[in-house]
């Protein structure tokens, strides 16, 4: 890049998260009574001035004045920015390093602090213009020198032009002084840093608003990393995410755009045009007519366990990835499971109810305790097994059937037939998946099976119960009562009025779909789906992965990576091998995995390419989706 392009970047809001000034300030003013009225005025002067609304002098007499710091306190400060560097400058320090001959810093900020934060990441020292702070004998800072020009009106711009640079200068900063950059004629272009904070009076200047340095990069081709900028990967996340999978996904550089409640089909079928990756929880349905839509969407990430509101297999068709949480939430499903248990053998639900009605009935009719009577679980997965030994140990004895062969944890029995399991237990728990197979798993003719006085727990899937057989077994007194925390049609948000048969049924528990809503179910969740998501668009991983065949891979070094999707047909592999071949590219590794619809293929290459080798790869017959990483 050497004597093309010179990139001018801001240090305060733009390489680092945050305004220096403001934080020395929360150091220098720790112990002081005004505290808090001091730094919202400090922070209200640094507004001013960054917005041109204050000149730049008077903004930084203002603020050191009322700072009232000491040399000592700078190491201190410098600690704190060490840790607040920009995401998007962290990811690229190797492009720092790398291009440091052409990569000035010129801010406003002072040397002190800038010069040892920048130069960590491969930013020569002769290359860093910034204010000096004066200290008295005592190290109190007293001032700054003012005869260095980033201290007076438009600093920057006089400072680069004394410079005297060749080639075109870029201009990378979030203030109104960067602006001016551009605005005196000194500078090429004038990109307006919006990672950290979005000035719309500064933006509204801009030759172009980018997202993080990932933006700037790929404009001017300057990526070697990665071959799609991460700021223009759009991520749509529905029905309140966990907060921290929305910052893990705006950490890694992506827009992210969050929605409360589900989308409706044609909702979500507009919204899903310019969304690279979709993240839902269970009530949103990713139709076939949703996915003909999404002609950039990369993955899908399910904020839950079951994924049978997707149409997998449009998404195996169309190259997108499907990645859930399977184990995320077991936990508190399981205790709820456990409670509700519980809760409905000692009759506590119309207890409660008539507690709040002023009714005083102390009785031990129709109220049991848990030991020793009979548990029929219904699915051994994850949720099932555990459920299995966590009531084991609470002296329930477990019986389990499942279509799968699953080996018994603890003392549980497997038995041979639904129907057995029905007319054995006690208490029936559902922990089966949402596949087809199990629509009305528990109908009419099978709660009929079961023992009179049961009780029946479905915390699985709403479709899986027949509902009205439900309400007429509970209210003829078949069944003792029963838990229910799924339904067949539920509301898309908070705001929606929720209607069922079985709302007022004696010894009935009803949940609005919360067994696995906890905040450690849901931090663990939105922790897990946004790692695989991200892991794959950075390696091309699917391991976990519930529709593509599971392939895990190191970040690759030195390389480049090449992704191809294919249908699952013979000589697909050949006809890419030979491409690379023709165009003498060699193999560094190579990896295919398939299942029934799809083959997926990572090759990593040790040279350049042209883009006549990708036209042709992309070219091959059967071809669903070609990536390049890096």
């Amino acid at each position: 890049m050497t004597g093309t392009k010179k990139f001018i970047i801001d240090f305060d809001s733009t390489f680092t998260k945050v305004e220096a000034l403001d934080i020395l300030g929360e150091i220098s003013l720790k112990d002081d009574p005004s505290k808090e009225e001091k730094l919202k005025s400090i922070k209200d002067i640094t507004d001013q001035g960054m917005e041109g609304k204050l000149t730049f002098r008077e903004s930084l007499i203002q603020r050191v004045e009322i700072l009232n710091a000491n040399k000592d306190q700078i190491s201190e400060l410098i600690s704190v920015l060490m840790k607040k560097v920009s995401d998007s400058f962290t990811r690229n320090k190797e492009f720092l390093l790398e291009n440091r001959e052409d990569i000035y810093i010129i801010s406003n900020g002072f040397k002190d602090f800038v010069v040892p934060i920048v130069t960590s990441f491969g930013i020569k020292p002769e290359n860093v213009f910034a204010n000096e702070f004066e200290y008295d004998e005592s190290g109190k800072i007293t001032g700054f020198n003012k005869k260095n020009p980033l201290s007076q009106n438009n600093g920057k711009p006089d400072t680069i032009k004394r410079l005297n640079l060749s080639g075109d200068i870029y201009v990378i900063g979030d203030g109104y002084t960067d602006y001016e950059i551009k605005a005196s004629g000194v500078a090429n272009k004038f990109y307006a840093f919006t990672e950290n904070i979005h000035r719309p009076s500064v933006s509204s200047k801009a030759d172009h608003i980018a997202p993080s340095l990932d933006e700037i990069l790929y404009v001017n081709k300057l990526n070697k990393k990665f071959s799609y900028p991460k700021s223009r990967i759009n991520v749509l996340l529905l029905e309140n995410v966990h907060p921290i999978g929305v910052e893990l996904m705006k950490a890694e550089g992506y827009n992210v755009e969050v929605i409360s409640s589900a989308l409706s089909e044609d909702e979500l079928a507009e919204k899903i045009k310019k969304v690279s990756v979709l993240g839902i929880r269970s009530k949103t349905q990713v139709t076939k007519k949703v996915l003909e839509n999404a002609n950039r969407l990369i993955s899908i990430g399910a904020f839950c366990i079951g994924t049978n509101q997707i149409d997998l297999e449009t998404c195996q068709e169309k190259g997108i990835a499907v990645f859930n949480a399977p184990f995320s939430n077991t936990r508190s499903v399981v205790e709820l499971a456990i409670a509700e248990i519980i809760f409905l053998m000692r009759g506590m639900v119309d207890k409660t109810t008539s507690m709040h009605q002023g009714k005083w009935d102390k009785s031990a009719n129709g109220s049991f305790e848990i030991r020793g009577k009979k548990l029929g679980i219904i699915g051994y997965g994850n949720i099932g097994s555990q459920l299995s030994v966590l009531a084991e140990n609470m002296g329930l004895n477990v019986y389990y059937y499942d279509v799968i062969e699953r080996l018994a944890l603890g003392n549980a029995t497997k038995v041979d037939s639904l129907d057995e399991l029905l007319e054995s237990c006690d208490v029936i728990s559902l922990h089966v998946d949402g596949r087809k197979e199990n629509d009305l798993l528990i109908d009419k003719e099978k709660i009929a099976k079961m023992k009179k006085g049961a009780y029946l727990i479905n915390l699985s899937r709403g479709h899986v119960v027949d509902v009205a057989a439900l309400r007429e077994a509970l209210t003829s007194g078949h069944l003792a009562g029963a838990g229910i925390d799924v339904f067949p049609k539920e509301p898309k948000n908070n705001s929606e009025p929720f209607e069922s048969e079985l709302k007022g049924l004696p010894n009935t528990i009803l949940t609005p779909h919360i067994g696995g809503s906890t905040l450690e179910a849901q931090q663990n969740i939105a922790q897990f789906v946004p790692g695989k998501i991200i892991e794959y668009i950075n390696t091309g991983n699917t391991y976990n992965s519930v529709n593509f065949p599971n392939i895990q891979l190191p970040f690759l070094h030195d390389a480049h990576r090449l992704i191809h999707i294919h249908l699952n047909e013979p000589g697909i592999m050949a006809r890419i091998n030979k491409i690379l071949a023709d165009y003498d590219i060699n193999i560094v590794g190579q990896y295919l995995k398939t299942n029934e619809k799809i083959g997926y293929v990572i090759t990593d290459i040790d040279k350049a390419y042209s883009s006549k080798v990708i036209d042709e790869l992309k070219a091959i017959n059967g071809t669903i989706r070609f990536r390049v990483l890096y």
